[in-house]
């Protein structure tokens, strides 16, 4: 018996059903987006746990605190997958497309060429910017194509914007 029989089976390539190539040097997304996330989850459960409340108080019927036990446990388990899904997310620039992977259960890994991007748009709302967090989206001609980073830093998303905008003008004068 030599040394190569130890080392196991030769590692073969990734496939498809395995979309986190260890290839890429994945640049991660703002914690901040947990938070960000915590409370429009927190808004909407303020929402429909005053109206069950309400519901149930006033007509005493058991179905309205039964739904509202199941809100909660809904909420726990929302929770959880909140801060896996954010630590989940990120983003990869290689020399000719930007990969974008997210997604817990059903995994995600978006590739975009530079050269079919359109344009590119930054954005952030007031609760993403008390947070100091922006989302970078990719427009492409195909709708169903489109890829977005967020929970960026606002000067991260401009510098990605820039980039992303100067490669696919770049990319597309040779078309």
């Amino acid at each position: 018996m030599n040394g190569d029989d130890l080392a196991g089976p030769p590692s073969a390539p990734a496939g498809p059903l395995e979309p986190w190539p260890d290839t890429v040097r994945w640049q991660p997304i703002s914690r901040d987006l947990i938070w960000v996330e915590l409370i429009r989850l927190g808004v909407l459960l303020a929402v429909l746990l005053i109206g069950l409340g309400l519901g149930w108080a006033f007509s005493g019927h058991w179905l309205f605190g039964a739904a509202l036990g199941v809100v909660v446990l809904l909420a726990g388990w929302r929770v959880a997958t909140i801060v896996r899904a954010v630590q989940a997310w990120g983003y990869a620039e290689r020399e000719h497309d930007l990969l974008v992977r997210h997604g817990l259960l059903v995994r995600r890994l978006s590739i975009v060429p530079y050269s079919r991007m359109q344009f590119v748009d930054v954005s952030a709302g007031p609760l993403e910017r008390a947070f100091d967090l922006a989302t970078v989206q990719l427009h492409t001609a195909a709708a169903a194509s489109d890829a977005r980073v967020p929970g960026l830093r606002p000067a991260e998303a401009s510098r990605l914007r820039d980039r992303l905008t100067a490669l696919g003008e770049d990319r597309a004068e040779g078309l």
